[in-house]
């Protein structure tokens, strides 16, 4: 059995699919060194991630088939499924093995399957553009906190710069503890500690808020509240254009 073992980032897992087929070896599980348990019955190839490998993956994957194809691997990687590096690995045998671009060959199971999770992330991500709520702190600094289905926090930094290019801002994704911040020129990915902000409700402590944020966010909520006509109202519907696990992070739904 030819295990691949690798450090959970997109360009190991690319530098993966370089070394199986560089050893002539079909991988039969790709796993993060983090999350696989030793067994005396295997010895797993630990590859080391080599961002020049990555680029001869990447670039010849762009050749044999389009740059459609590179954002739905990429997004695939970011929905970090259960299983998500083997689907990844046969999506690109089947590239490099083909004579067309078999990217759009949804007859072919893989392909299908990666269509189908690219679909899920890019949703994910375009609710985040909704359900983002910023808290302005003290020291003039927009904070965000998400907590998406998938790892989209790369996907939805240009949005936010080109929308608030004049603010400086933090949008942190609680769930991976990690986040981009953007100092009104680039965006830059980050880590912070967490110990002033509640990770069940997103609220920064109250002694780092502006002076009026708290205001803010009650007149928000108010305004909410007002044109929420009580006699029309249908959770059912609300919830499938907002569901109910972004509730705890928007300031009109909390009491």
């Amino acid at each position: 059995m030819n295990i691949f073992l690798y450090d959970n980032t997109f360009e190991g897992l690319l530098s993966v699919v370089f070394e199986a087929f560089r050893m002539k070896l079909k991988a039969d599980l790709i796993a993060g060194r983090a999350d696989f348990q030793s067994s005396l019955l295997y010895t797993p190839f630990e590859v080391v991630t080599d961002i020049e490998k990555a680029e001869r993956v990447w670039q010849g994957l762009l050749k044999r088939s389009d740059k459609k194809a590179g954002e739905m691997v990429y997004h695939c990687f970011l929905s970090e499924m259960d299983g998500i590096e083997m689907l990844v690995y046969q999506f690109l045998k089947l590239v490099f093995e083909s004579n067309y671009n078999v990217s759009i060959n949804y007859r072919e199971e893989s392909v299908l399957k990666m269509k189908q999770i690219q679909r899920k992330v890019l949703r994910e991500a375009h609710r985040m553009l909704m359900f983002v709520r910023f808290q302005k702190t003290n020291d003039n600094i927009f904070f965000a906190p998400i907590e998406p289905n998938y790892d989209v926090i790369p996907l939805i930094g240009r949005h936010f710069k080109n929308r608030f290019r004049d603010q400086v801002w933090i949008i942190y994704d609680t769930k991976r503890d990690y986040g981009i911040y953007y100092d009104l020129k680039t965006v830059e990915e980050i880590k912070l500690t967490l110990e002033n902000i509640s990770k069940a409700s997103g609220k920064i402590n109250a002694s780092l808020l502006e002076e009026k944020e708290e205001t803010y966010q009650i007149l928000w909520k108010s305004y909410f509240d007002a044109i929420n006509i009580k006699e029309r109202k249908n959770l059912k519907v609300q919830m499938q254009f907002m569901p109910k696990r972004f509730w705890h992070y928007l300031p009109e739904k909390n009491n």
